[in-house]
């Protein structure tokens, strides 16, 4: 068999209502794999090209790497069912997964994920009360980690603050490494793989508690045969190109079902609460 071509696609989205998944008579089988925004798409098309291309290989399918301008806009394309497979935050999942019939078949491997707060490190703020009053970065209203967990620690803890939506984790890093905002929320993996002269500037004043980490989740149109694929594929790859997961940031990959998100549904967080866009919120481009 030919090796299927990878085509990296730094596009917005795929015409709604219409599947991109290739019928019986076509070779190879087509599928849109989507990656939620934390950084640029420039960026995330380096980071995951390679091992998308190599999930291609492995599977017989023909691969498309897919990112929006924002996270919002990432969110209407989950509302809109836009992707075939896609990698999603943990509220994202709990909410697609019923609203749009995504369904989990993969994760980082033994991995919690925590919000943190990071000030510059020359700022003098070392306690969570010193930003009360403060405009504080958020990538954007529905970042699980960067901004959902993180508001909901401020507020729990009495500090009052006002959100600024920056779009991207590193924009969030770069604005308070910039002295533009004295504090903002991201992640450890998009922490530890924004830029060295960015990174070198802040530090971290605030971990929130631990929850189940993304999911890697395929829409419900996909056919269980690929479904199986692609968990082998991961799998595979985990275990045999490391240098692979480790370039999308890491460690591991596993296997993973419906009931892993669990504990972010026992946060028991009103929809209207998160922030996260429906499809009515923002368009979902089209090619």
């Amino acid at each position: 068999m030919p090796r299927p071509l990878f085509r990296a696609v730094v596009c917005l989205g795929v015409i709604f209502g219409a599947s991109s998944i290739s019928t019986a008579d076509e070779t190879p089988q087509t599928l849109t794999f989507g990656i939620v925004p934390q950084q640029s798409a420039s960026r995330l098309a380096k980071m995951w090209g390679p091992f998308l291309a190599e999930i291609s290989t492995r599977t017989g399918a023909k691969i498309e790497f897919r990112t929006t301008k924002d996270i919002p806009t990432f969110e209407a394309c989950l509302a809109a069912g836009a992707y075939d497979i896609a990698y999603m935050n943990p509220m994202h999942y709990t909410i697609f997964s019923e609203e749009s019939g995504y369904q989990a078949i993969a994760r980082q491997e033994k991995k919690k994920l925590r919000g943190l707060l990071v000030v510059r490190g020359n700022s003098g703020i070392d306690d969570m009360t010193a930003l009360d009053g403060a405009k504080i970065a958020f990538p954007s209203p529905g970042a699980f980690g960067a901004s959902i967990l993180n508001r909901a620690s401020l507020t729990r803890m009495g500090v009052g603050f006002t959100p600024s939506y920056v779009k991207s984790h590193d924009s969030v890093y770069r604005a308070v490494a910039a002295g533009l905002l004295p504090a903002g929320g991201g992640v450890l993996r998009t922490f530890n793989s924004v830029a060295p002269e960015i990174r070198e500037k802040l530090q971290i004043l605030y971990k929130t508690d631990a929850f189940t980490p993304h999911a890697i989740a395929a829409r419900d149109a996909v056919p269980n045969d690929m479904i199986q694929a692609m968990q082998t594929a991961f799998l595979s790859v985990a275990k045999e190109r490391p240098d692979l997961v480790k370039g999308i940031g890491m460690k591991g990959i596993e296997l993973a079902k419906d009931a892993d998100w669990d504990d972010v549904r026992a946060l028991e967080m009103a929809r209207n609460d998160t922030g996260i866009s429906e499809q009515s919120d923002a368009a979902c481009p089209s090619d």
